[in-house]
């Protein structure tokens, strides 16, 4: 993987609707094509497939009209070649959720939610003989009321260095400072790579701190012509009236993927390099509202 002494981990940001969905889908197929004018700066494989030397996550809580999972969406999303899928405080919308979630073996749900929740915090996942930790994680600023990721997430991650030196987390929160401090705090217990995820918008920081990977916020995956992958128009009406409306995912001509790749040392678990991936396409499928 990677070479003989290395495994490759992409991360895609959060899937917004359908678009994103199948942004991905098209990605992985090797489908995608890069933004016109940037192609330093995107670092998007052209084209990319889908290889054994992969390991692929993707954050799927806003993958199904924006918000939740769908089992529909989980089975499909699982056949595009993604190993594992995080999520967030979005998790629990769709309520069919608590129908599969136990045995959807690739779904994780944020760890600090109360032990007496549905679903699995953290998980062991073998590609290739390489075992991989992956631990998910909700902030505790701005978000829902849930257990202190600072005091649950030392015992996780030693729970999951027994098996396995590779350990992934996916920090789903959304302020800024509180994701930088708790990706300096992880990398001090040997956390191998961390992606930012919730707030949609890709961050410029992808770097190596204390052998481990990381990035503030992946970004999202989904319609370019919206406001991080909702329609404009009922965005707006939101902040114009101050009045609760029903938000829709953004009909665009045209879609987008970020993701982050890290190269991971397998005998050590430290990464040792990080490429950020930003890029776009028409859309073959101009789709809303799934």
């Amino acid at each position: 993987m990677g070479d003989d002494n290395t495994i490759k981990i992409l991360f895609f940001g959060d899937m917004v609707g359908r678009p994103g969905r199948y942004a991905v889908r098209d990605f992985l197929n090797g489908q995608f094509n890069s933004m016109p004018g940037n192609p330093e700066l995107l670092n998007a494989p052209s084209p990319f497939t889908l290889q054994t030397s992969h390991f692929v996550i993707a954050n799927v809580e806003n993958a199904s009209h924006g918000f939740g999972l769908t089992e529909k969406n989980y089975n499909e999303i699982s056949d595009y070649g993604v190993d594992c899928m995080t999520s967030g405080n979005h998790i629990w919308d769709k309520r069919e959720i608590f129908n599969y979630i136990d045995n959807a073996e690739k779904l994780l749900r944020p760890v600090n939610y109360p032990k007496c929740c549905a679903g699995a915090g953290s998980r062991i996942f073998e590609k290739d003989g390489v075992k991989i930790g992956v631990i998910n994680v909700l902030g505790s600023v701005f978000l829902n009321i849930v257990d202190s990721p600072w005091n649950i997430i030392k015992e996780e991650i030693q729970k999951l260095k027994e098996v396995t030196p590779i350990v992934i987390i996916d920090f789903h929160a959304e302020a800024t400072a509180e994701k930088i401090c708790f990706g300096r705090f992880c990398s001090e217990m040997g956390v191998s790579a961390l992606f930012g995820t919730h707030t949609h918008v890709q961050t410029a920081d992808e770097s190596i701190i204390n052998h481990m990977g990381y990035i503030t916020d992946a970004g999202f995956c989904g319609a370019v012509d919206s406001v991080i992958g909702m329609d404009y128009k009922t965005s707006l009406a939101r902040f114009l009236t101050s009045i609760p409306e029903r938000y829709d995912v953004a009909d665009s001509d045209r879609v987008q993927v970020n993701a982050v790749e890290v190269e991971i040392e397998k005998d050590t678990g430290y990464a040792v390099a990080i490429k950020r991936i930003f890029c776009s396409r028409n859309s073959k499928e101009k789709e809303t509202g799934q």
